[in-house]
This record gives structure tokens, C-alpha cells and sequence, in this order.
């Protein structure tokens, strides 16, 4: 789990003051590995630590901190640890106001000084942002305004939006809104194969780069697999390859046969040379897979 901001990388516990940053996630054990790893870090550091809650159950999220080792019944007790719903903060009026949140925020981070904390920690499901609720559509509006509340503060955010609900058009548009992105753990990592999970302009994408060849095809395959349980299309990014042998493009025919009907595998970045080749053995015969060149932009 890494974070990028301003060209650089660095893991998601190293979160700090200043920083906001978008979490687009794919499933619940990703959102909490994610989560636990903040949550923890801004407790052991003597933040205070809020979490406004929607899809998961406030209990839920507490439950994903005891295993790390912070002692949450303590911090809550103390007032330093407080998972709430959407309902008692983003939409505490009955709809949202992007304005009144903003200083309810601003009031948050001043609060949390007075107390003696060292700095203020916030995470939100934003799934809320797609209910029938007046305001909703002031979202996009908010996150752009809340860069100055944590802008040369003692404080930080992650906002999190789950891929399974939001569209990718949406996705992208909330992710401009934030100076920084969390990245997904890879899927496989080695001395010869990287496999990266991401989000690129509202698109699933999976990145690759090393070698696939025998010793790395069956961490590409259960690579692919994940993909199966994406909606929408997906991107498969090659331009960092150096070698693919043929059974690594076999996979990926494979995976695009699988897909549920009207969806697409793209393959991106792969050698002129080796897209001939996929074409003589017959890859491309299937709507479902789509074979974009390197000198061709996606």
C-alpha cells in the first residue's frame, strides 16, 4: 500500500499533516488493510482519529484495530477514537452542505490541539455521496475545498470510494480532486515479475513489469483471476514488460474468455512482434480480447 503524491511514493502509515488523499477500493479486504494500517499509525502517533462510516458497521471498523494491537476501548473511552456514521456527520442536517462540513472540520482539527492531541486523523466512506439526499452533488465541490482545511495542518484525510459502486467516470473525477492517491498492494512481486493492481483516469488497470515466463505464468494466472470479479472493462498494461512467453499470452486469452458478456480485456504496450503473434495462434479470434500496440495510445 503506497501513497503518490507529487511524484513520489511512500507506504500509507506514512501519511502526514497536510496530506488528503483518495482510496479507490475493490474489495472489503482491501479497504481494510488499507484503513487498519492509517487508523493504528495516527493512534500510536497521539492523534485523535475519526471514521465516518457507511457501507461497514462502526463496531465492524473498531474490530479491524484490535488485531493490530491498539487498544481501542481505552481510546474511545478517552475520546481519542470515534467511528460514527454518515448519517451523524456528512448528512448530520438531513442533507449535505459542503460548507458547514468544511468548518466542521476546521472546528475538528482546532479542537483536537486544544486537547492535547498531536494532530488530527479522518477516513470516510464516501458511498453516501450516491444516495437520493439533497446536497449530494456539492461532493466533488467539498473534497476540492477540503485540500485547504488540511493544507499546512496538523492533520490528514484518506476519502475512501469503493469501485464496486461508483462509476469509473466518477472515480476519476474524484481523484483530481485530491493531491494524493493510495495504491493497491501488488498482486505478485518478486526479483522477476511485478503485478500492480490500479486506477487510471476512472479505468481498472493491471500493471506489469519483469518477465513472465515458467516461473512466473502461474502468478500471472492468479493475477488474472482477480479480474474476473471487476466490473466494467480492464486494461492490461505491458509496457513495462520485458518478456511474455507464449503460454503468459495463452492467460490472457484465457482470462478474456472468461469475462461476462460485453466486457473487455485490453492489452496495452505489448510489442508489435509479440501481437503478431497472438494473431497467428489465434488469440484474437474473441470479441473479448483487445490487442492495442505500443506505438498506439490506449
Amino acid at each position: 500500500m503506497v501513497v503518490t503524491q507529487d511524484g513520489r511514493e511512500r507506504p500509507v502509515q506514512e501519511l502526514g499533516h497536510g496530506d488528503h488523499v483518495c482510496l479507490a477500493f475493490a474489495d472489503d479486504a482491501e479497504q481494510r488493510r488499507v484503513l487498519t494500517a492509517y487508523l493504528y499509525e495516527g493512534l500510536a502517533r497521539g492523534e485523535r482519529v475519526l471514521y465516518f462510516a457507511e457501507q461497514q458497521d462502526p463496531a465492524v471498523v473498531l474490530e479491524w484495530l484490535r488485531p493490530a494491537g491498539a487498544e481501542v476501548d481505552t481510546a474511545v473511552a478517552r475520546g481519542q477514537l470515534r467511528v460514527t456514521t454518515a448519517d451523524d456527520s456528512y448528512l448530520a442536517a438531513g442533507r449535505f452542505d459542503a460548507e458547514t462540513m468544511v468548518a466542521t472540520l476546521r472546528q475538528e482539527v482546532t479542537d483536537s490541539l486544544k486537547a492535547g492531541y498531536t494532530g488530527l486523523r479522518v477516513s470516510g466512506e464516501m458511498s453516501w455521496g450516491l444516495r437520493d439526499v439533497p446536497g449530494v452533488d456539492q461532493l466533488a465541490e467539498y473534497e476540492a475545498k477540503v485540500n485547504a482545511v488540511f493544507a499546512g495542518q496538523r492533520a490528514s484525510a484518506v476519502c475512501q470510494y469503493d469501485a464496486r459502486l461508483f462509476a469509473p467516470d466518477q472515480l476519476d473525477a474524484f481523484d483530481r480532486c485530491h493531491p494524493g492517491t493510495v495504491e493497491a498492494e501488488p498482486l505478485h512481486s518478486d526479483g522477476v515479475l511485478h503485478i500492480l493492481p490500479a486506477f487510471e483516469e476512472g479505468e481498472r488497470v493491471l500493471r506489469m513489469a519483469g518477465t513472465v515466463d515458467y516461473r512466473t505464468t502461474g502468478a500471472l494466472a492468479r493475477a488474472l483471476e482477480t479480474v474476473l470479479g471487476w466490473s466494467g472493462d480492464v486494461r492490461v498494461d505491458l509496457g513495462a514488460l520485458e518478456f511474455i512467453d507464449l503460454a503468459g499470452l495463452r492467460a490472457l486469452a484465457h482470462t478474456a474468455g472468461q469475462l461476462t458478456r460485453g466486457r473487455r480485456l485490453r492489452v496495452t504496450g505489448l510489442a508489435p512482434m509479440l501481437c503478431h503473434v497472438i494473431s497467428v495462434a489465434g488469440f484474437d479470434q474473441q470479441d473479448a480480447l483487445v490487442v492495442i500496440p505500443s506505438e498506439v495510445r490506449a
